[in-house]
């Protein structure tokens, strides 16, 4: 299909929700090829739907290493099932350029999704793994959640985003999340 341009951030578009996929066609999949192409081209782990300026419920994911075959997973409707656990790591995203900063995550997550033939799966996700933190950092972006609001320290990410001239921590967007909080306290 195509490689499309990435928002970058500061753009309205990846605050906004996602609609919900209610048919898989011929449209969704060359969007899913599209995210696809788009990924690989920047290598990506992951890229959802409106990075891409596409309101659509629709990520994809591929964690393989540099010596593995590619292993594309394509999330359709995702909805995190279970979460427990937590975990402080390193993220970034395409949508931030060279950006990365210390953001706060589940250490476990199960979701449900449709795959790119329209076939709901379940998959599980575990101990920190980058497929794990991958599945939560996508499916934020389609509630128009990013990565930046799970920071662990706003004053720290606000330099880094200043040194890549990214606009700074939305203060308002910052997720106040106890149970992540209270697992990382024991």
């Amino acid at each position: 299909m195509a490689v499309k341009k990435v928002l970058q951030y500061g753009e309205k578009t990846l605050r906004e929700p996602s609609k919900e996929v209610h048919k898989v066609s011929r449209k969704i999949q060359e969007l899913v090829q599209d995210l696809l192409d788009t990924m690989y081209a920047k290598n990506g782990v992951g890229l959802a739907a409106p990075q891409i300026g596409v309101n659509y419920r629709v990520f994809v994911v591929d964690v393989s290493a540099n010596d593995e075959p590619l292993n594309p997973i394509v999330f359709i409707n995702p909805k995190i099932i279970k979460k427990s656990g937590a975990i402080v790591a390193q993220e970034g995203c395409i949508s931030f350029p060279e950006a990365y900063t210390d953001v706060k995550r589940y250490k476990n997550v199960m979701v449900k999704a449709l795959d790119r033939n329209g076939k709901l799966f379940v998959m599980e996700a575990k101990d920190g793994s980058l497929l794990a933190r991958a599945i939560q950092h996508e499916n934020d972006h389609l509630d128009g959640i990013l990565f930046i609001d799970h920071c662990v320290n706003r004053f720290e990410t606000d330099n880094i985003l200043a040194k890549y001239n990214l606009p700074p921590v939305e203060a308002d967007k910052l997720l106040s999340e106890p149970e992540i909080e209270k697992e990382l306290e024991n």
